[in-house]
């Protein structure tokens, strides 16, 4: 029995397990962009509702000013807002890279003094 000797690679079938494989990421990456696979979800009566802690975003831009939703606010005002949340809400701290970092310690020093446990300090990643 003669050998054949091969001149070229039937390369069909790595196509087609490249392109399964392309649309089983495709459709898991929908699920992990979103963060939430959407479910309906049984009721019942006799469960209790979990208390929902709600983030805290405090925006600090390049001229030093406070942002909370959009809206500018003086340190005063930003002061008796925070007093009025719980201490273990998450608090998001967005300064920009031009502000001051004396505007940024002294928002820092005041979380401390109301004791806040849930501090975050958001950055961008190159």
């Amino acid at each position: 029995m003669k050998i054949k000797k091969f001149d070229s690679i039937n390369v069909i079938p790595f196509i087609d397990v490249l392109l399964v494989l392309l649309a089983i990421v495709l459709m898991t990456s929908t699920f992990i962009a979103k963060g939430v696979i959407p479910v309906s979800l049984p009721e019942t009566k006799s469960a209790q509702k979990i208390k929902e802690k709600k983030e805290f975003t405090i925006y600090i831009d390049s001229q030093n000013f406070y942002y909370i939703n959009k809206n500018k606010i003086s340190f005063s005002e930003l002061q008796v807002e925070l007093s009025t949340k719980e201490k273990e809400s998450l608090i998001l701290i967005k300064s920009d890279k031009k502000a001051d970092f004396e505007t940024f310690v002294s928002l820092l020093d005041f979380l401390k003094t109301l004791d806040f446990l849930n501090i975050s300090i958001v950055t961008e990643n190159d």
